[in-house]
């Protein structure tokens, strides 16, 4: 299955890429701000987290180094979130959303949810690396020998998940319409259960343990770790990571498989 699928998405790679192209003129279409929005909103939630734990509550992370300030420490994990998220997000009704296409056309329709979610990956990469480039620029102590091979993995592996994720919830949203509203809670319980605002050292033991088996934690702590130089996980915890986000890739894609040829019927 994933190596016939790879081929169909090879043999029809002018219309991914012609997909790819109309999600990123589509996104913003209409708007005076463009793609400054991409930036503007994480700037904003950065800026009120900042604001919030730093000064308001006067948060104290440990092993972090004390002139390192909150903003730095969550700002390297809070836009691979952010990534995953609308990835997933817009994954999940990309089928829905291109009803008509699906209709009309015959064609590979996990392509619509790969254009969705390289689109949504592709923008916030670019998001994320003027950040870091900023706060590098602002005199902040970011190590991009270990961001940058450490970032490229992290969103390789968050790419396969999301993509895996939204193939599985795609196919279900379209004979489930609930899934979209279901998922955006789910997505906000996720976001505290992860170790974005906070390092799970900072957990009580037992819940500790329970947040650990947050998958995207094995992501997020080790990316933050190369940012600022708290070390690395043994390479067998990265290459299973890995292996787990290519594992729900095929997996979400089988699922899709077996259930688009219901689709037009659905839609």
């Amino acid at each position: 299955m994933p190596v016939t699928a790879l081929a169909d998405t090879w043999r029809h790679r002018w219309l991914l890429r012609s997909l790819l192209q109309r999600e990123l003129r589509n996104r913003y279409a209409g708007t005076s701000g463009g793609l400054v929005w991409v930036f503007l909103h994480p700037m904003l939630m950065l800026a009120i987290y900042a604001v919030v734990f730093q000064y308001v509550f006067r948060v104290k992370l440990p092993d972090a180094d004390p002139s390192q300030p909150y903003v730095v420490w969550v700002a390297v994990t809070l836009w691979p979130w952010i990534a995953f998220s609308e990835a997933l997000s817009r994954g999940t009704v990309a089928v829905q959303q291109h009803a008509d296409l699906v209709k009309k056309v015959a064609f590979p329709q996990e392509l619509l949810v790969y254009s969705a979610v390289l689109t949504s990956l592709l923008i916030h990469a670019a998001g994320y690396a003027l950040v870091l480039m900023l706060l590098w620029g602002w005199g902040y102590e970011i190590r991009f020998a270990g961001v940058v091979p450490m970032g490229l993995w992290a969103w390789l592996v968050l790419g396969c998940a999301a993509t895996g994720l939204a193939l599985f919830l795609g196919a279900l949203h379209v004979f489930l319409r609930d899934v979209e509203q279901l998922l955006g809670q789910v997505l906000t319980m996720l976001f505290f259960a992860s170790p974005v605002l906070y390092p799970l050292a900072l957990a009580p033991a037992g819940l500790r343990d329970a947040l650990a088996f947050n998958p995207l934690a094995q992501v997020l702590e080790p990316l933050r770790a190369a940012a600022l130089g708290l070390g690395l996980p043994q390479p067998w915890l990265l290459l299973a990571a890995l292996g787990s986000g290519v594992a729900l890739w095929i997996g979400g894609l089988a699922w899709f498989r077996r259930l688009s040829p219901h689709f037009e019927d659905q839609l």
